[in-house]
């Protein structure tokens, strides 16, 4: 069903309350038709999901409505710079080699509806285009070439309530779950969410230890007793750069 039309200015939001809503999204509500917030773009290895350690390009979009409790990017809630969408496509490009991966981050990218142009226009260009979304926003209008890569909120995150569990149904075999754990609680919550919506059948599901909260070696035993082909992930860009290094 296409989805109702709306100016582009307006963010793709599920119900928050009001005041918590506008003083989060303050930094891109309002900007012109057409514009972006970026607040940065820069070329490295991805450091998470199935395509860790290829070179990518990281288009990070301002302003997040979640904060959950091991946020790694809040640097990226307020600040940003507006761009018109076809310049913010020409930098992209210039900046890109040949064979990079181009991935829409953020804070939350899909609260800027021009991110869905946006991506549309770089695999118009032949790139392979990630998305890494909070799962607290509608994927369905995303453009199908795009590879998803969708986080399921714990309780430990803080954000459980904001999981849109429709969103479920809409994965592609092409897209990815990633779920970060704060203790075994989290991750026996997810093992009940993964088999209810039978995840690893729809595609890759990825799990991560909360830095500083999980060992990863624990976390390992924990994914063999489970008897499920879940993947351990471990962030990268931490273990090149250091645990202050920005989320990727």
């Amino acid at each position: 069903m296409p989805c109702p039309e709306r100016p582009l200015s307006a963010p793709i939001l599920p119900p928050v309350a009001p005041g918590r809503r506008d003083h989060r999204l303050k930094s891109i509500l309002g900007r012109p038709s057409g514009v972006l917030v970026v607040h940065e773009l820069y070329r490295s290895l991805q450091g998470e999901g199935t395509f860790a350690g290829l070179p990518c390009v990281f288009v990070r979009l301002t302003a997040c409505h979640l904060r959950c409790s091991y946020c790694d990017t809040p640097h990226a809630f307020n600040h940003g710079e507006p761009i018109a969408l076809r310049a913010l496509l020409e930098r992209i490009l210039a900046i890109a080699a040949p064979g990079d991966l181009i991935e829409v981050t953020g804070g939350e990218p899909l609260l800027q509806d021009e991110a869905l142009p946006l991506m549309s226009g770089l695999a118009d260009a032949g790139r392979v285009v990630l998305l890494e979304t909070s799962g607290a926003c509608d994927i369905g209008p995303v453009d199908p070439r795009v590879r998803i890569i969708l986080d399921l909120k714990t309780p430990g995150s803080g954000e459980e309530q904001a999981n849109l569990w429709d969103n479920l149904a809409k994965l592609k075999p092409t897209d990815e779950v990633k779920v970060v754990v704060c203790d075994r609680p989290d991750f026996d919550w997810a093992l009940e969410r993964i088999r209810e919506h039978r995840l690893v059948e729809r595609c890759p599901v990825l799990v991560s230890p909360a830095h500083g909260r999980v060992d990863a070696a624990e976390l390992a035993a924990w994914i063999l007793e489970s008897g499920l082909p879940l993947r351990l992930q471990v962030q990268l860009h931490k273990q090149l750069w250091g645990p202050d290094a920005r989320g990727v």
